[in-house]
């Protein structure tokens, strides 16, 4: 992929500090037990709360209200800020991730996965922007799935939306009412398989072979201690990955490198009023975790302040020969598999000096009679 430039040069990202937010639950990147995407997810049943541009708020019981700091900012100064104000923390780590995950390739089409809160509204604005700084033809595509929220709520998306220059094509889905009569006690597992199966569905009748989901750094930290504290399991978001279920698909993030405390900063400076948790099934029970893991962070950054560097670098940097065991296409693997054949240097260094000095004890001089 050609590197996208910032002004006439690549994009870079300084050190990356962290901090935490998510949602919980259990949907993994390749159809196994591990917490990822869907799960951490901000943006997976986002909702309304606040007066806004809809009226009188709305928002799934135990939901987190994210308020504007001030009226409602121009189309245009919101724009400029990404690239001005904005440019360090938000611009250049979308573009850097972009290149450094090779994410988009010309000819690419992507449907942007818009639910109406303020990662994935973000992340059409910076879809936008990067359309406008194109350094090779791509394709976008905004699209938004309604499981079946209140009337308040996906009026204040669209009036987002309008108001933020984003054609969205939405799309109706009973999901909440069928995850109601399938898995009311625990559903937001089937509830993720569900939404992101139909998203696939819908980005591939629109001709696109990308999806783009908002997941931010905050939700690759947390799905790593998810599947560590949860599921006893060692994985992390990725940052892209095929789908197995709708070949020719691929699930892509570009937020990957974006802090939430940025994105926050962000929208409520914008005077926006996003959409913040309309899950009225699961609401409450998956805040719950996620303030949980907001205070155990919180707790081993006092001691280690770069913990949450450190999550996110491990899965950058795991030794294979210090597992006791993995998974890889399916199949289980164990240490043990090729324990014997594994040899330190050491020990083959050993075994060579061993069987020189061995050599050259039991060389027998044919060079002559023993009389001469």
């Amino acid at each position: 992929m050609k590197e996208i430039e910032l002004n006439g040069k690549a994009g870079s990202v300084p050190e990356i500090n962290m901090v935490s937010d998510t949602k919980v639950n259990s949907v993994s990147d390749t159809e196994t037990n591990s917490v990822t995407d869907t799960d951490l997810s901000n943006e997976a049943d986002v909702g309304f709360a606040g007066p806004g541009i809809a009226g009188p708020g709305l928002s799934g019981p135990g939901c987190e209200i994210i308020e504007p700091e001030g009226p409602l900012k121009s189309l245009r100064e919101i724009e400029r800020s990404l690239t001005k104000t904005y440019k360090k923390d938000l611009w250049s780590k979308f573009v850097q991730a972009i290149n450094d995950y090779d994410m988009l390739r010309p000819g690419d089409k992507v449907a942007v996965a818009i639910s109406g809160g303020k990662d994935s509204m973000l992340m059409a604005k910076l879809f936008q922007e990067l359309k406008r700084h194109q350094k090779f033809p791509f394709e976008v595509a905004f699209i938004s799935m309604d499981p079946g929220y209140h009337p308040e709520i996906r009026k204040l998306m669209e009036e987002n939306c309008r108001h933020l220059g984003i054609q969205l094509d939405i799309f109706d889905k009973k999901v909440f009412e069928s995850i109601e009569k399938l898995a009311s006690d625990y559903p937001c597992y089937l509830c993720a398989k569900m939404r992101r199966g139909i998203l696939y569905k819908k980005a591939r009748e629109l001709g696109c072979n990308k999806v783009a989901l908002g997941h931010h750094h905050d939700d690759v930290i947390e799905t790593t201690l998810l599947n560590l504290f949860f599921q006893g399991t060692f994985g992390t978001m990725m940052p892209k990955l095929k789908s197995t279920n709708y070949p020719g698909i691929e699930l892509i993030r570009p937020m990957y490198y974006i802090r939430e405390k940025d994105i926050l900063r962000f929208t409520q400076s914008s005077g926006i009023w996003p959409l913040n948790c309309a899950c009225m099934v699961a609401a409450k029970r998956t805040s719950n975790r996620r303030y949980e893991l907001k205070a155990l962070l919180e707790t081993l950054k006092a001691m280690n302040p770069d913990v949450e560097k450190c999550l996110f670098h491990a899965a950058e940097n795991v030794d294979m020969g210090m597992v006791l065991g993995w998974r890889k296409d399916g199949a289980k693997h164990s240490f043990l598999d090729a324990y014997e054949e594994r040899m330190p240097k050491s020990w083959l260094e050993a075994d060579t000096a061993m069987s020189s000095a061995s050599e050259d004890e039991t060389i027998i001089d044919v060079g002559g009679d023993l009389d001469e």
